[in-house]
């Protein structure tokens, strides 16, 4: 039974990888960063570290679990913000559109997103967000 739990977490991890990967090998993708979410109605932020690249869309992946997105704010370095309409349903393996960034090319601080999980799945969901 242990061993069992070990090689679906190693599964699990490979999956991960190989989805980031498909993600940063397309030319100009970038990894902002990711949170594992809770399984209950909940706020997180993920503090973008990239500060030598500026950025004109984003796309959030959805990884491990599932995942319902009621409200996403991104900060910019210049003070401002904006709101993005992802209210979603994502199942575990699913990714966003291409959201457009207001602004052009902007430097980002952190996103700050609303989300609830009803425990629908196992494992709790990653939620990643890749730049370009």
């Amino acid at each position: 039974m242990r061993n069992q739990s070990f090689f679906r977490f190693a599964a699990l991890l490979i999956l991960v990888a190989v989805t980031a990967l498909s993600f940063t090998t397309q030319p100009g993708w970038r990894k902002l960063g990711s949170r594992q979410v809770n399984y209950s109605l909940d706020h997180d932020v993920i503090d973008v570290s990239i500060r030598d690249g500026r950025f004109q869309q984003l796309q959030f992946v959805v990884t491990w679990g599932s995942l319902n997105m009621h409200k996403c704010t991104v900060f910019f370095e210049n003070g401002g913000s904006q709101d993005i309409g992802l209210r979603h349903n994502f199942n575990r393996r699913s990714a966003s559109r291409i959201i457009d960034l207001k602004g052009n090319q902007r430097f980002i601080e952190k996103i700050s997103f609303w989300y609830d999980s009803k425990n629908a799945s196992r494992s709790k969901a990653v939620l990643t967000v890749f730049g370009k």
